[in-house]
């Protein structure tokens, strides 16, 4: 599990310094932006210091002709309208140019140019979209149609396609968010002199339903670009009420703020036995669907992301037979479940509860047999001891492969685990 920590907002050049103190790997970063058809960009890993915090800073440092003017706060704030500038610059959260106007489209021709997985391609065209829809709803267009500006630019997409290659590198599918730290006051943008937050930060929060926390320091804290990030890999909304940290990365902003311009990620663990999880339970009662129907259900609510399906005979109204159907699911695949079911189904209603639930703490492995490589489930008892045993499918696999009996290579498996 991983936390992101956003007490001082988030922006893209944050997240993927964050992501790479946390141990993704710089030498993919820079392989795979140097297959991107952009130009006028150098690369700066580097440790700086934030109120005294080490921290890593990923500055993608802009020729003159792409370069903005994040560094004078006056004019970022709107505090003046006539500003001078010499061709000096500083990367920060977000970039404030003009010349940068490119279509959701022309984005997605340069990632697809880009020679990586097709994960963090896919990665970096959810938090694209994110954007667009959001820039959509502002401007009252649709997200083909929207022209990027700022986000557009060429350091925002080296931003956003540098965090989906490290978001993939690590493994990291979901991330806890309760909420982003947001200041107030103006922005300088492409449009204009904007309260903050900015339209398109607003819609993202809106759509996805991330709170805001004000925290009362002059400022822009949360970029489109960190907003889109944090709500494309958001999963959860609190944490577990006691947990332990198994390593973090700290990411610098380049703003000088009263608030030091730092997000922090952190992987997780539960710090005990018996952790509180919340799930919701579905059911619905059917007495006019056929078993075929019924069955096809189960397996396509399974790759929905169920966690649970059952099926239990009950005597219903007018002493009809019937099914009653429950389901266990998160709370992110909830909606898409329930649509299923009513579509899928002949119900008219489901019923739902919030519930918690009494997980043991577990992590995964594999072990050397004489009939190949086995995954293995360990669990922590709630008395110190650990419990180990074979997954299941894998032990299926190898009794396909070697056309031995499941038990044979169940019994092996365990042997081994013993050993």
């Amino acid at each position: 599990m991983f936390y992101l920590e956003c007490e001082s907002g988030i922006a893209g050049d944050m997240m993927v310094a964050a992501l790479l103190d946390l141990g993704a790997d710089e030498k993919k970063i820079l392989d795979v932006l140097k297959t991107l058809p952009l130009e006028g960009y150098e690369i700066k890993i580097s440790r700086v210091k934030k109120a005294g915090i080490d921290a890593c800073d990923f500055d993608v440092v802009l020729d003159e002709e792409h370069a903005s003017h994040d560094h004078d706060m006056e004019y970022l704030h709107g505090s003046h309208e006539e500003h001078h500038h010499e061709h000096e610059h500083e990367h920060h959260h977000e970039h404030h140019h003009h010349h940068e106007h490119r279509h959701l489209s022309d984005v997605y021709k340069i990632i697809d140019a880009g020679v990586m997985t097709d994960r963090a391609k896919d990665l970096a065209k959810k938090i694209f979209k994110t954007v667009a829809e959001a820039e959509a709803k502002a401007h009252a267009t649709s997200a083909d149609e929207v022209h990027f500006h700022e986000v557009g630019g060429v350091d925002s997409i080296v931003d956003i396609v540098s965090a989906a290659v490290c978001l993939d590198d690590l493994g990291i599918e979901k991330i806890v968010v309760p909420y982003l730290a947001e200041g107030e006051g103006t922005v300088r943008c492409a449009h204009g002199i904007l309260p903050i937050p900015v339209p398109a930060v607003q819609h993202i929060v809106e759509d996805h339903a991330i709170p805001l926390k004000r925290i009362g320091c002059m400022g822009e804290f949360v970029t489109p670009t960190g907003a889109a990030i944090a709500a494309t890999m958001r999963s959860e909304d609190s944490l577990p009420e006691v947990y332990r940290i198994v390593r973090s990365g700290c990411g610098a902003g380049k703003r000088n703020y009263e608030r030091a311009s730092l997000v922090r990620i952190y992987e997780i663990e539960p710090a005990c036995c018996g952790e509180s999880d919340k799930i919701w339970k579905l059911e619905s009662d059917i007495d006019d669907c056929t078993g075929e129907r019924l069955g096809y259900l189960m397996d396509k609510l399974y790759m929905e992301g169920a966690r649970e399906v059952h099926y239990s005979s009950i005597q219903m109204k007018k002493n009809r037979p019937g099914i009653e159907l429950v389901v266990i699911c998160d709370e992110d695949k909830r909606d898409a479940i329930e649509k299923t079911i009513f579509i899928e189904t002949t119900t008219i209603g489901i019923r739902r509860v919030r519930m918690e639930r009494t997980i043991l703490p577990r992590s995964k492995g594999v072990v050397e047999t004489s009939f190949g490589t086995i995954s293995v489930k360990t669990v922590d008892l709630p008395d110190g001891r650990k419990r180990t045993y074979p997954e299941h499918d894998d032990v299926v696999r190898a009794a396909k492969e070697k056309n031995l009996p499941v038990a044979d290579v169940w019994d092996e498996a365990l042997r081994t685990i013993n050993k």
